[in-house]
């Protein structure tokens, strides 16, 4: 009876119904093309490292920005199905012009420049569930947002392991893009068709009255910025993970590629059903709390897996990473919004300035963590460092 409590507010509201349909599709598009950008990158295109790094710092900043100016824009206006089919269209032209014209500088352009505005779509979405949720019974709120990440979350359970089949087989990593271009018409069908009309919603939705720069004022006050950054370590956690386990795995004996795509598929699975248990929990604990314990459980799984990785032991690390991922994957975007409460764009902005945080202090820990001492020291240096950022987070609440 508890799942059906848990599902109701998005069977009763289309809006909610919606962002389910587009986070659906937006994961399977991640989880078809993130894991193979790197790939597609050296071997496909013929980029160097030090040019699909490049690449990637563009990529973060471009996105960054289209995030912040997308969520103040939408503020501002109070137009958030245009700029939601902006965000698409961008998906749609980046994948379509790889398909129709696969060439190194097409690539570059794409993921360098189109690609990342649309990753702004994540953020709206929120923004959206934020928003239809006000209509719903203060009790329910706090699932709407678990709900949706689960979701998210979902179909790299099944993408992943059909693509590892997929190219066993022999399959030309060029398939990845006539699959995207399908994906994306089909995120832009669904938000044509169903995204509320600005200015016609069962909602409230009033413009801000804020000037860009008083909204980026807003965002960069330091109570706000602070948060924000204290969270970047717990999402590099996640990015470091990937990034040590990967490479740790390939290089024992004992494991291999193989391996690799066996633990990611069993950590995000398992995370599924912790994630839609939480709301019962945040019922009866504070976020802040809630996330010093996740990462607690997530920095036992990151530092063990250098050192349990020619164990099968190392299986059993799932479970604390899999409870971990499943809080801090969740509650920090929840958090995040309720900072700028009535400011739903703003708020959702925030999560890729989290993420932006996140990315520079994994890379920071990795390159000095492995200069120092190999995988083992940059893993539990990132562990130790996400666990820092959680409790400076709670501290923060405590005091104010």
């Amino acid at each position: 009876m508890r799942g059906f409590a848990l599902l109701r507010p998005f069977a009763e509201e289309p809006a909610l119904r919606l962002t389910v349909g587009l986070m659906l599709i937006f994961g399977a598009y991640a989880a078809t093309m993130a894991p193979y950008l790197s790939a597609l990158a050296v071997t496909v295109f013929g980029l160097g490292e030090r040019a699909y790094s490049m690449v990637l710092v563009v990529a973060s900043v471009v996105a960054v920005s289209a995030s912040v100016g997308f969520g103040i824009l939408a503020d501002q206006r109070a137009n958030r199905r245009a700029i939601a089919l902006w965000s698409v269209l961008m998906l749609v032209l980046g994948m379509g012009l790889v398909l129709a014209f696969p060439v190194p500088w097409v690539f570059v352009l794409t993921q360098a420049v189109i690609v990342p505005m649309a990753g702004s779509l994540f953020g709206q979405l929120f923004a959206l569930a934020r928003l239809a949720a006000s209509t719903r019974p203060e009790a329910e709120r706090p699932a709407i947002h678990a709900t949706l990440r689960a979701v998210f979350a979902l179909p790299w359970v099944i993408v992943l392991p059909f693509w590892a089949v997929v190219f066993s087989s022999g399959v030309p990593l060029t398939v990845l893009y006539p699959v995207s271009t399908m994906l994306a018409l089909a995120l832009l069908g669904l938000t044509f068709a169903g995204w509320p009309r600005d200015g016609a919603t069962r909602w409230p939705d009033p413009k801000s009255g804020l000037s860009f720069r008083q909204s980026l004022h807003e965002i960069a006050a330091w109570p706000i910025l602070a948060r924000v950054l204290a969270l970047g370590p717990v999402h590099g956690s996640v990015m470091l993970y990937m990034v040590v386990m990967g490479l740790v795995f390939t290089a024992t004996p004992e494991r291999g590629a193989g391996d690799v795509a066996l633990y990611a598929g069993l950590l995000g699975g398992l995370e599924v059903p912790f994630m839609l248990a939480l709301p019962m929990i945040v019922e009866r604990v504070s976020r802040p709390v809630l996330i010093v314990a996740g990462m607690v459980l997530y920095a036992v799984h990151l530092a063990g897996i250098p050192l349990l990785a020619a164990s099968d032991l190392v299986w059993l690390l799932i479970v604390p990473g899999a409870m971990g991922g499943a809080i801090i994957l969740t509650q920090p975007i929840a958090y995040l919004q309720d900072l700028m409460e009535t400011r739903p764009g703003a708020g959702a902005s925030l999560m890729a300035l989290q993420k932006l945080a996140g990315d520079a202090i994994c890379a920071a820990t990795f390159a000095i963590g492995t200069a120092l001492a190999g995988y083992q020291v940059a893993a539990v240096a990132g562990a130790v460092l996400a666990i820092a950022g959680a409790v400076a987070l709670w501290r923060m609440d405590q005091s104010a």
